[in-house]
C-alpha cells in the first residue's frame, strides 16, 4: 500500500470514515434483507508519500434508462450474491462485471462499514482499493454504464467544484466533474473520504444549491422527480 493511502487504511479501520458520513450511518427503517458493496478504486504514484497529483478513483456513469439510479455517477459495485465469500469478493466481482477491471490489478484494503441508501434502508459497503496496474476500464456491462472513467482527485477536491445541493429535506454534499454532477452516496462517502483523510481544501461557506437546477444543468441524462 502506497504511503499516502496509510490515512485512508486508518480512517477506514477506526471509523474514521463513519464519523464524517454522520446520519447516513443509521436509518429509521434498515432493510438488511438486501446488501451492496461498492468499490472505491483509488490509484497514483506508489512512491509518493502525500497525495500525489495524479490521484483519481474509477467512478461509473449509469445508463439513462436503468430502473434505479439512472444517470447517476457512481462506483462500480452491486448486491452481494450469496455465492460472494465476502464483501470484498462481491465488490471486485461487480467492479470486472461493469468495468472490465481484473482482480488482479487491485490491492483491496479493507470492507467499510454499511452505509444506508436513504431512500430505501438498504446497506452499501464501500471497499477501498489500491489499483496498482491501472489501465483497461470500459463499459463492461453497456446496458448498466455508458461511461467508465477515472476522476482525478485534485480536480474533485477544488473548491471550485465543490457545492452543496438540496431537494426537499435532503441537503448533501456534490462535485461537479467534467460536466457531470456526483451526488448522493457516492458524493458522501466521497466527501467523508477527503475529509477523514486530511486532502480537503476549505469549501462549505457558501449556501445550497437546487439539486434539480443543478442535474438539468448536467450531462448525467437523471430523470426529473
Amino acid at each position: 500500500m502506497p504511503a499516502w493511502l496509510r490515512p485512508l487504511e486508518h480512517a477506514a479501520a477506526t471509523g474514521g470514515i463513519t464519523v464524517h458520513l454522520g446520519e447516513r450511518n443509521t436509518h429509521d427503517t434498515p432493510d438488511r434483507s438486501r446488501r451492496a458493496a461498492v468499490m472505491v478504486l483509488l490509484a497514483g504514484d506508489p512512491q509518493a508519500t502525500s497525495l500525489p497529483s495524479d490521484a483519481s478513483v474509477l467512478l461509473t456513469h449509469r445508463t439513462p434508462h436503468m430502473r434505479s439510479h439512472s444517470g447517476q455517477i457512481a462506483f462500480p459495485g452491486g448486491r452481494v450474491d450469496a455465492t460472494d465469500p465476502t464483501l470484498i469478493a462481491a465488490a471486485l466481482r461487480e467492479t470486472r462485471e461493469e468495468t472490465g477491471v481484473e482482480a488482479s490489478t487491485i490491492t483491496p484494503l479493507r470492507a467499510g462499514e454499511e452505509i444506508f441508501i436513504r431512500a430505501t434502508g438498504y446497506p452499501v459497503h464501500p471497499v477501498w482499493g489500491y489499483w496498482h496496474t491501472p489501465g483497461g476500464a470500459h463499459p463492461a456491462s453497456p446496458e448498466e454504464t455508458d461511461d467508465v472513467f477515472q476522476a482525478s482527485l485534485e480536480e474533485l477536491i477544488d473548491p471550485a467544484n465543490r457545492l452543496l445541493v438540496s431537494h426537499g429535506d435532503y441537503v448533501g454534499p456534490a462535485f461537479s466533474y467534467d460536466g457531470y454532477l456526483v451526488w448522493g452516496f457516492t458524493a458522501a462517502v466521497m466527501d467523508a473520504m477527503v475529509a477523514a483523510c486530511g486532502w480537503e481544501r476549505p469549501w462549505r461557506e457558501r449556501p445550497p444549491r437546487p439539486l434539480m437546477a443543478e442535474l438539468a444543468a448536467s450531462r448525467n441524462g437523471e430523470r426529473q422527480w
